[in-house]
């Protein structure tokens, strides 16, 4: 009972998620732009597809990611051996990574790039990042120079980097701290941390996130070096028309196989590699051994359900609608139907509300709830608006991200550190499962349409959404100093140091 009661609740997140914009699109194509009906049930039968393939994978990811992060994390502390911790933690994260399902949507969406490439790449940018924030909690770095560093190094690559890559590049950041990724990288980290004694070493996980979501950022603008793109390799977004229902049906039947295939390939390493844990050093009792098997495999269900859904028929009605709204006066509608849908996105995803719940609770209620919420919501909007204008004028993505990375750098010596903490691990909170699904899509057929260059000015959309967390929970931050003059903000300090856990995914 208690089972079924879990799984309702995971459908409702999923649902609660993914109905806003599918109504939204629904009363577009039934009042301003029509489409084809066959494309039409496709969407419907797509959408149910993603959200009951969505409920499942996080119910699994729940089950399953996060207890293998934590065994496995605790059992390598009791080696106390740096080197064999960096290799697994290096493996563990291209691993988790080549299953993250908003990444394999990403590169599927990448015209001119071989999708396997694309995903290997952007994992050993994981998995090399990851080895790197165990460094940091070993040494105690101070997260905040670090990313310094390593965002003045990604600029300067940037500047020599092929501009197809930009964008691509910051967008695999912001979707490689999924669902999957996430859960996973934080239990490891809290039973890692474990291992130094100082008064910070019970939560010093704090910045995991933080470091792997700039792994892949760097590796993507390091492969544009060696990596010329495949004439063969095309978006996976391909509109196919339905003259019977028959032929749709057969359509996503056709489709189940192969991605029941992509999927076993992609969690067969991080099941493989378990099941050796399992064998050789964990040893694990009957229940919790099967209860992170069943994980696995509502993870896999999950997985299959969503990609069938996603790639035949979910997204192909975004990449549609995106290219009959640049026809006529539909085009002044553009920026502000985007932002209405960045404002029902951020509202419906369930990590948000942990972080805003998170934040009133950090600050002593000095920022509620309620603010944060409409914060974030305004932020995501017009990051939106802006990957729109983006479409339509060509204008490059630099402009843009390096003004914000500024920013979010400079609040970072300003702000308390949890603040920081916050807002560098929750940068992938806002660019949820439906960025990757549908507005990246949307964005592809608009700027098809309209003659532009995808990979310049569609990508990208995903970076503005992972960046505006990053400045605005600092900004509430500074509000935060501002209210407290330096009374309570020494509280927060003292209670939630530089190297403390931020559980905005409630990781046990």
């Amino acid at each position: 009972m208690e089972g079924k009661k879990v799984i309702a609740e995971k459908l409702r997140e999923a649902a609660a998620s993914v109905l806003p914009i599918a109504l939204i699109v629904i009363i577009l194509c039934f009042t301003l732009v029509p489409v084809g009906t066959d494309l039409m049930l496709s969407f419907i039968i797509g959408t149910v597809m993603v959200i009951v393939g969505m409920g499942l994978f996080q119910l699994g990811a729940d089950m399953s990611m996060t207890a293998i992060g934590n065994h496995i994390g605790s059992r390598l502390t009791r080696s106390r051996k740096l080197w064999l911790i960096l290799i697994v933690s290096f493996v563990l994260g291209v691993a988790i990574t080549v299953a993250e399902p908003d990444l394999q949507v990403l590169a599927a969406n990448a015209p001119h790039f071989d999708t396997t490439v694309l995903i290997i790449t952007v994992g050993v940018g994981v998995g090399l990042f990851l080895a790197v924030a165990m460094l940091r909690i070993f040494f105690a770095i101070p997260l905040k120079w670090l990313l310094l560093a390593f965002y003045a190094a990604i600029f300067a690559l940037a500047a020599f980097s092929d501009a197809d890559f930009l964008p691509l590049a910051f967008d695999s950041g912001g979707v490689t701290t999924g669902p999957m990724t996430v859960p996973f990288i934080m239990a490891l980290g809290v039973g890692v941390a474990s291992i130094r004694s100082d008064e910070n070493a019970k939560s010093d996980s704090f910045g995991l996130v933080a470091l792997c979501s700039v792994g892949p950022v760097v590796a993507v603008l390091a492969l544009g070096f060696v990596y010329e793109g495949s004439a063969d390799a095309v978006s996976a977004t391909v509109v196919a028309s339905y003259e019977t229902t028959v032929e749709m049906s057969r359509g996503y039947v056709e489709a189940i196989p192969d991605y029941m295939l992509e999927m076993a390939v992609a969690l067969a390493p991080i099941f493989a590699f378990f099941l050796l844990f399992q064998l050789f050093s964990l040893h694990l009792r009957r229940a919790p051994f099967l209860r992170i098997i069943v994980g696995i495999a509502y993870t896999y269900v999950g997985l299959v359900l969503f990609l069938t859904g996603v790639n035949v028929g979910f997204s192909s009605l975004g990449y549609i609608l995106g290219g009959e709204m640049t026809n006529g006066w539909l085009r002044w509608l553009m920026v502000p139907l985007s932002m209405l849908m960045g404002w029902f996105i951020i509202n419906a995803e369930p990590a948000v509300h942990v972080l805003n719940r998170q934040v009133e609770e950090l600050s002593a209620g000095a920022i509620s709830a309620k603010s944060m919420g409409l914060s974030l919501s305004i932020a995501i909007a017009l990051a939106n608006g802006i990957a729109m204008v983006r479409v339509l004028t060509g204008i490059s993505i630099l402009w843009f991200l390096i003004p914000g990375y500024v920013i979010a750098l400079g609040l970072a010596f300003v702000v308390p550190p949890t603040f920081t903490a916050i807002a560098f691990d929750s940068g992938g909170v806002a660019s949820g499962p439906l960025t990757a699904t549908f507005m990246l899509p949307f964005a592809m057929g608009a700027c098809s349409a309209l003659g532009g260059n995808v990979m310049t000015d569609a990508f990208g959309l995903v970076a503005m959404v992972a960046m505006m967390p990053l400045i605005t929970i600092q900004i509430m931050g500074a509000v935060y100093v501002f209210k407290t003059r330096g009374g309570r903000e020494a509280e927060l300090v003292s209670a939630y140091g530089e190297n403390d856990i931020i559980e905005l995914w409630e990781v046990a």
